[in-house]
């Protein structure tokens, strides 16, 4: 699920009704877990936002925090605790165990986790359903470090003598779901990439030092597999990160030359979450003063007004001006609410910034929204400030490289085939054509010149005239010829060819990418309807965009962002 980079197309905080509705999701399909649960993990005072992924995928977070639950299709209905979730509440799924440090090895790396990698309890194999939630835990480690949903349930895979796939892994500790949220809370490093502790073997040997390696060595060990992470039951959260500072400027290392290959092949077993840890220590929080509000608003505008606005983009509503440019420009982690400002509103704000010269804005009486008209280049606060160099302009430049590439490999390509028919059968049958396949116009006009040249009906005295032989006059004519009429003896060369695949069943194959389809029937168009509502309000229906290979959901998207309206998708009666 999360094994490629996707970019986050939006970050917004949810409302009090959304924060209900996710948490009755939560309770609901975590039975598990207790309302104390559920308010450990979404504590009732906190803010939770929600990050829309291209791939559909939302994932839900503290503000300021650690992700807690993802949603895979966006609709609810396959919603995932993260590790981060299950590390503070590690009995909200019921478990499958592993055999040992090896099987995790895979894990992490990305594998989904198989039935001879699972250590059956004595009492047998618990009983599941096929599509159910688990996670997965190493011997003696309390903290789960993969979830995902059975493939089967748990009779099937009795029958088929716990063999294949067990669980189809969804997030995993180490893939990139967590490392977005490495880095962002501890300054040049992951959260818990600082620090090492002992395996447990060395710490019963004797053989521990109490000294800490640098991060660059221990998040070089980490990547090729070879360091031990642990964080032990009584060590608190603000004494590691000292440590970890101190070890950080000092030539002190542990010495594992002595570790067994037993101890180092541990790996991730070793991984553990304080017990103590209160839930202050995950979740950090970014407070702003309301003139630190104001100020990065005013920084956010100029840096969009110098790089992303343009001239012919004007006018422009306020409402897209603040998600599609000021909103990109803020810095990474921070969450920019306007309602924290000494503003609270966005026309407030943008008929500040017009007082002043900066803008030029007027509020639309229609649509009762302020739009902006036009930038002032001229004006002293806009000449005098710079534009920051985004660091990720790279990474933009090939995601958008990657985006384009990706967009020419799912270019729409719909083709009209047709199928031979009782009819043109016999054709078909005496070139030693197969006519079970499907033929394009083209193939099919060959066909049946074929048989004419195979019988020689060209006309000696005229050669653009085909003259038609019973095989052939009754795959064009039989059966469409009224009763008493006389059956044609010949047909021009530029008629036959149309006339034979009329005769044939019409299909159509529609291409988007790698995805093809194939449908009987002539390609149906797709309906564009406009209706008005409530008085000058026009409402644009579409219908039949399924027979291209479109997702409504996905166009309904598109055309939220592309026309800055609200879209909606509806099941057709009948359908």
């Amino acid at each position: 699920m999360f094994k490629k980079a996707v970019e986050a197309k939006s970050h917004q905080r949810l409302s009090g009704a959304d924060r209900k509705k996710l948490k009755r999701t939560v309770r609901d399909r975590f039975p598990a877990g207790s309302d104390a649960d559920i308010d450990a993990l979404f504590p009732p005072k906190a803010e939770i936002t929600v990050a829309k992924f291209q791939n559909r995928v939302h994932v839900y977070a503290v503000e300021g925090g650690f992700p807690m639950f993802f949603d895979v299709d966006g609709r609810g209905t396959e919603i995932y605790p993260t590790v981060f979730a299950l590390w503070k509440v590690p009995d909200l799924l019921p478990v499958f165990m592993l055999k040992g440090g090896e099987v995790s090895r895979f894990i992490i790396g990305g594998a989904d986790l198989m039935f001879p990698g699972i250590s059956v309890p004595v009492e047998g194999l618990p009983s599941f359903l096929a599509g159910e939630t688990w996670a997965v835990k190493v011997p003696g480690n309390p903290a789960p470090i993969a979830v995902g949903a059975t493939t089967m349930s748990s009779t099937e895979a009795l029958k088929a003598g716990l063999r294949g796939k067990a669980l189809r892994i969804t997030h995993h500790y180490h893939d990139i779901l967590w490392e977005s949220v490495e880095g962002r809370y501890v300054p040049n490093a992951g959260f818990f990439e600082d620090v090492v502790f002992e395996d447990p073997a060395l710490l019963q040997s004797g053989q521990a030092s109490d000294s800490c390696e640098g991060s660059t060595d221990v998040s070089n060990g980490q990547r090729n597999g070879d360091d031990n992470i642990e964080v032990g039951e009584n060590v608190d959260v603000t004494d590691v990160f000292d440590e970890a500072n101190h070890a950080s400027s000092s030539s002190k290392q542990i010495d594992v030359d002595n570790a067994t290959a037993e101890e180092i092949i541990g790996g991730v077993g070793d991984l553990k979450v304080t017990d103590n840890v209160l839930s202050e220590d995950l979740n950090v929080q970014h407070t702003l003063s309301t003139e630190d509000v104001d100020a990065l608003l005013d920084k956010c505008l100029l840096q969009a007004l110098h790089t992303t606005i343009k001239d012919k983009d004007l006018p422009m509503p306020g409402s897209t001006l603040w998600a599609n440019h000021v909103l990109p420009c803020r810095p990474s982690g921070i969450t920019l609410d306007i309602k924290k400002s000494s503003h609270k509103k966005l026309s407030k704000w943008l008929q500040a910034k017009s007082s002043i010269g900066l803008i030029s804005v007027k509020e639309d009486k229609y649509k009762k929204e302020v739009m902006l008209l036009s930038v002032n280049r001229n004006n002293v606060e806009y000449s005098s400030f710079k534009p920051e160099k985004r660091q990720v302009e790279k990474n933009d430049q090939i995601s958008d490289h990657a985006a384009n590439e990706s967009r020419s490999n799912k270019v729409l390509d719909v083709a009209e085939i047709y199928k031979p028919s009782v009819h043109v059968n016999p054709i078909f049958a005496s070139v030693g054509a197969n006519t079970g396949n499907l033929y394009s116009a083209s193939e099919a006009t060959d066909i049946v010149f074929k048989y004419v040249e195979k019988e020689n009906l060209v006309k000696p005295t005229d050669r653009s005239i085909v003259v038609l032989d019973p095989i052939l006059c009754d795959a064009l004519f039989k059966g469409a010829i009224k009763k008493g009429s006389r059956y044609p003896t010949e047909i021009h060369k530029k008629d036959l060819g149309a006339a034979f695949i009329s005769r044939m069943q019409p299909h159509h194959i529609v291409t988007r990418g790698g995805e093809s389809v194939v449908r009987k029937g002539a390609l149906k168009a797709i309906q564009i309807l406009t209706e008005r509502r409530q008085g000058n309000k026009k409402v644009t229906k579409l219908s039949g965009m399924e027979s291209f290979l479109i997702d409504a959901e996905a166009l309904a998207s598109e055309l939220q962002k592309k026309f800055a309206c609200s879209t909606s998708v509806t099941e057709l009666p009948g359908f």
